[in-house]
C-alpha cells in the first residue's frame, strides 16, 4: 500500500509510532509530504532506512495525491514553535479539500488523529473516504479494552 503522512512530521507522535508500527508489519514504502521545517526526524529516518524502508519526501501534496491508498494527515501544532512568525508562515501549509483530492483514489483513505485545525476543510467531513471520525471512536473502544485488561476488569478479561 502506498501510505502518505502529511502536515507536521517532526512533532507529530502519532506518525512516529504509525510510522514503525507499519514498517514491522511489512509496509516498506511512505510518502513524506511535509515542509522542510517539520520534516520527520533524521534519526527516525535512519532507523526506518536500516530496516529496508524506503522514504519518499516531498513538499506539496499534489505531487502523489493520485497514488496514495492511504493519507494520514495531521495539524501544524502551535505549541511546538518557539515563536509565532514560523508557526504562521507555515500553518496552512496542506489543508485538504475536495479540490485537493479529486483525483485521489476513489477508494483512498483519509486518516487523522483530531482534533484538527483547519489542515482538513469540514467539506471533506462528508466524502466517504474521510474515516477519521470512525477512527476516533473505535481508538476510544480500543484504549477502554486495553485499560480493562491492564486491571483485569470486565468481559476483555478471561479467568
Amino acid at each position: 500500500m502506498k501510505i502518505g503522512f502529511c502536515g507536521d512530521l517532526k512533532y507529530g507522535r502519532t506518525v512516529h509510532s504509525l510510522i514503525r508500527t507499519l514498517a514491522r508489519f511489512g509496509n516498506k514504502e511512505f510518502y513524506l509530504i511535509s515542509p522542510e521545517e517539520l520534516s520527520l526526524p533524521s534519526s527516525l529516518k535512519r532507523q526506518l532506512e536500516k530496516e529496508g524502508v524506503r522514504l519518499i519526501e516531498k513538499h506539496y501534496l499534489e505531487e502523489v495525491i493520485e497514488e496514495l491508498d492511504i493519507l494520514y494527515m495531521t495539524r501544524i501544532q502551535k505549541e511546538r514553535f518557539f515563536n509565532e512568525e514560523d508557526y504562521l508562515r507555515l500553518k496552512n501549509s496542506y489543508i485538504l479539500n475536495n479540490d485537493k483530492i479529486r483525483n485521489a483514489k476513489k477508494d483512498m483513505i483519509i486518516m487523522h488523529p483530531l482534533p484538527r485545525v483547519n489542515e482538513i476543510s469540514n467539506e471533506v467531513d462528508t466524502d466517504p473516504r474521510a474515516v477519521y471520525f470512525e477512527q476516533s471512536k473505535l481508538g476510544v473502544y480500543v484504549r477502554m479494552a486495553l485499560i480493562c485488561k491492564l486491571l483485569e476488569v470486565g468481559p476483555y478479561v478471561r479467568s
